[in-house]
């Protein structure tokens, strides 16, 4: 940890370091200088003492202010980054004031968007609609609709108000079932306790459907006993079903309409790397016939490429989550990025290969930094349409 909090602070230096040429180039002496520097030693001695003496309530606070201030630099360093590089074919190298106030410009945009999502981005929900077609989709369920929600993260709410916006947005929608693909707390049952009437009220009329998430183990914190922590995943089962979801525990469930059904599979937490892997598609799918239309809930997309894809089972449609899109990145017109892109291959929206679709949903709710920044909360609204059988 150490070592890490140490790389981190020098490479935030550098960023510094750069930017400063612009400040410098706008306000020569030294009232510039020692206010820039005063506010960067402030954050940096905050961040690190909270990391090393262990007050890590502190930590996500300090965070924030580090985005606040870094990333914004880091936006005017790539065109002060440009600006040196003509630097070198020019007979008067001597940096710009007028490339220095557009950089301070763009820095000062940057903060600004950056703010907003640290302030407001929290509770700032996209509804995003995506129509899907399947051959193999009973006409029963032509226009079929999911509500899909993922990673809500309790124990991170503050604001009642806020979480209730979301939550109508869900109602809003009518969707036909409401499935959650995990995360519903941090560490502890208990962080739902406040949440668990506002919960409760989400309405869809063939049901709600959930999974396990690798948060939702209590797999983080340090525990009395194993027995606290076995009785802390009794107890966030009973959660489940006191808000009205039914928890897939590797297993799977029929979902009917006019007289057909499709096959709702939910697995717990699989997950490459170190996260635990809980998931068992085998145990879920025992009794499930190769001919039907699958719909699999598994909390992270690492397991679509790992396992899904290769099943003996064709799993028509899988629904995700746990990456946040980091809860930081930009989506503009149809392009999106986010530095989770370098962990996850699938980390945000739709996602298709050979027929068998994947979609990641962005989250609820929100972990560490409490906000979002570019990455919004989100409602996935799923739209499953029969396509129609090509002419022979």
């Amino acid at each position: 940890m150490k070592s890490r909090v140490f790389s981190v602070l020098i490479l935030w230096l550098l960023i510094d370091i750069y930017f400063f040429a612009a400040v410098e180039t706008l306000s020569p002496g030294p009232v510039a200088f020692y206010i820039y520097w005063a506010v960067d030693i402030f954050l940096a001695t905050g961040i690190a003492f909270s990391l090393l003496t262990g007050l890590r309530k502190l930590v996500s606070p300090f965070m924030s202010l580090m985005l606040l201030s870094l990333i914004p630099k880091l936006i005017g360093d790539v065109f002060l980054l440009l600006e040196d590089f003509t630097r070198l074919f020019r007979h008067s190298p001597a940096r710009s004031p007028i490339v220095s106030e557009f950089v301070v410009a763009v820095a000062l945009i940057t903060f600004f968007a950056v703010l907003f999502g640290i302030t407001k981005g929290r509770h700032y929900y996209k509804v995003r609609r995506t129509i899907l077609y399947f051959e193999n989709l009973p006409e029963a369920f032509n226009d079929f609709t999911i509500t899909q929600l993922s990673d809500i993260h309790a124990g991170s709410f503050s604001d009642a108000a806020g979480v209730q916006k979301g939550l109508d947005l869900v109602n809003a929608q009518g969707s036909d079932v409401i499935l959650f693909t995990g995360d519903l707390v941090n560490n502890q049952a208990s962080e739902m306790d406040p949440w668990i009437s506002a919960f409760a009220g989400l309405k869809a009329p063939l049901g709600k459907f959930s999974v396990l998430g690798n948060h939702d183990y209590g797999d983080y914190m340090q525990w009395e006993s194993a027995a606290e922590k076995r009785d802390n995943l009794v107890r966030l089962k009973d959660v489940h079903a006191e808000i009205g979801f039914r928890l897939l525990l590797n297993e799977r469930v029929k979902i009917e309409k006019d007289g057909r059904s499709i096959e709702l599979i939910g697995v717990e937490n699989w997950g490459k790397g170190g996260f635990h892997k809980y998931g068992d598609l085998d145990l879920a799918t025992a009794n499930v016939a190769d001919k039907d239309f699958k719909i699999l809930m598994s909390h992270d997309p690492s397991h679509w490429d790992a396992v899904t894809l290769g099943h003996d089972q064709r799993i028509d449609l899988t629904l995700a989550g746990h990456t946040h899109g980091a809860q930081f990145g930009f989506e503009l017109f149809g392009f999106k990025w986010s530095p989770i892109k370098y962990v996850y291959k699938q980390w945000a929206g739709l996602y298709e290969k050979a027929g068998r679709y994947l979609y990641v949903n962005r989250g609820f709710g929100f972990l560490g930094l409490k906000g979002r920044v570019g990455i919004w909360p989100e409602i996935a609204v799923l739209t499953l349409k029969r396509k129609p059988a090509l002419a022979v």
